[in-house]
């Protein structure tokens, strides 16, 4: 892995028909600054829309990758975005005149070279790399990729077409040391005779042609040229794969095994590993904001509050400012509600996410100097929201802010709860603080 952020010195541009759209396209790679990201920009439209490179934004898997933002559109990005990561590259405005980059030859080949004349240079910012700490699964049918922890960028692809006569192909390659120009960036593109007619059908391949893709007809290989490697198809496989997963928007350093992939499943694992990014990115944001404030452990938590297992519904909390707090609760399988909340269809119940923001809440009230040792009671709740389910392996980020605090020690407060950034559930909160002899009934 590359240890620093990458771009080019100068712009490069490859000319061409898309593949799909059928239209010319003129295609510019400009430098970017450190931390902005690889981003496309339609500058044969009005204001020059600009489209990132995520997969928040993957608007069709059908055949090739498409972004799409406002009504925006750019077709078949994997090979663009594969040739960028290939080579490091972090940071790069793709400007397009037209919808859809050149197909070129069908491989990554040109966008590589041009990349490669136009001169690589560091930047003065270290790469974001993700490195998974678990396996991350996706599975549909015969389809699976799993990535794995590793010291690497690693892929392992197995291609299987069992009604043709196309012998299964299977390949490990790790993405480093200019493995991908000289093994993977030449690998074209592929298809089978027969789906030929039904792509055109469908509005595709416009622009396809023997000269930028290579068709299988029985044990015929139909093509301008010869394979360029024995195995060419699993290897432009391993391409797509690289060229998806870039929309992560950081790079993976992980062992990406896959079975039969394409273009949805790609997407798709690459979705999950956002999902476990922003809920990092959560903990990590208010981890680094909080330095300099108080935080509290289980035991912490445990001298505060009087709650116990199993109704003690917060784990940790990560900051403590003026009148705000933010909590964590990592909600887990083993959680005893979800026994018969409900069989086979695990959700937390929204009262206890409820009772989850009043102990947050208590705990900023009982931090307060005067109620120090005292217990916080949770009186009422008014304008309650449940927005989104909370399911097993979601981590809670417990936000309350205090709104009033009376001298007779009634307290309110406005909680809400998110999950993976977005919030499932809010509501307003009122609470007392008893001294912990009081009797209540």
């Amino acid at each position: 892995m590359f240890p620093y952020q990458k771009s080019i010195q100068k712009p490069a541009v490859v000319s061409g028909m898309g593949l799909h759209t059928g239209a010319m396209a003129r295609m510019t790679f400009q430098p970017a600054p450190a931390n902005s990201g690889i981003r496309f920009a339609r500058v044969d439209l009005p204001e020059k829309p600009v489209i990132p490179a995520s997969v928040e934004l993957v608007k069709e898997t059908q055949r090739g990758t498409t972004l799409e933002l406002d009504g925006v559109s750019v077709h078949t990005v994997e090979h663009v975005l594969a040739a960028l990561a290939g080579l490091g590259i972090d940071n790069c405005v793709v400007e397009l005149e037209g919808p859809e980059p050149p197909i070129s030859d069908g491989s990554a080949k040109s966008f590589t070279e041009a990349l490669v004349k136009a001169g690589i240079v560091n930047l003065n910012a270290k790469r974001n790399v993700f490195v998974p700490e678990a396996p991350i699964f996706y599975q549909d049918g015969a389809t699976s990729i799993v990535i794995l922890p590793s010291d690497k960028l690693r892929i392992s692809c197995t291609i299987q077409f069992p009604n043709q006569r196309l012998e299964s192909q299977h390949l490990t390659l790790d993405l480093d040391d200019g493995v991908f120009e000289r093994e993977v960036a030449s690998a074209r593109t592929f298809c089978f005779y027969e789906e030929v007619k039904p792509l055109m059908d469908s509005g595709l391949i416009k622009g396809g042609s023997l000269e930028c893709a290579v068709v299988i007809k029985d044990d015929e290989i139909l093509s301008k040229e010869a394979l360029r490697f024995r195995d060419e198809f699993v290897r432009h496989k391993i391409l797509d794969i690289l060229g998806d997963v870039t929309l992560l928007g950081q790079p993976i350093q992980g062992h990406i095994i896959a079975v039969r992939p394409g273009h949805a499943a790609n997407v798709a694992i690459t979705q999950k590993v956002l999902a476990i990014v922003k809920k990092k990115r959560g903990a990590k944001k208010y981890l680094a904001e909080g330095a300099t404030y108080e935080q509290m452990d289980i035991v912490e938590l445990l001298n505060t509050l009087p709650h116990r297992y199993p109704f003690l519904m917060v784990d940790r909390i990560l900051k403590i400012e003026g009148t705000s707090i933010v909590g964590l609760k990592n909600v887990t399988i083993n959680e005893p509600f979800f026994e018969g909340h409900f069989p086979g269809h695990p959700v937390m119940p929204g009262v206890l996410q409820v009772e989850a923001m009043a102990q947050v809440a208590g705990v900023l009230m009982l931090k307060k100097g005067e109620s120090t040792g005292k217990i916080a009671y949770f009186m009422s709740a008014d304008k309650v929201k449940f927005r989104k389910p909370v399911t097993p392996g979601d981590t809670l980020f417990i936000e309350v802010e205090l709104t009033k605090a009376r001298a007779n020690k009634i307290g309110r407060a406005q909680g809400r709860i998110l999950v993976n950034n977005e919030i499932v559930s809010e509501a307003e909160l009122m609470f007392s603080i008893l001294d912990r002899d009081s009797e209540e009934s």
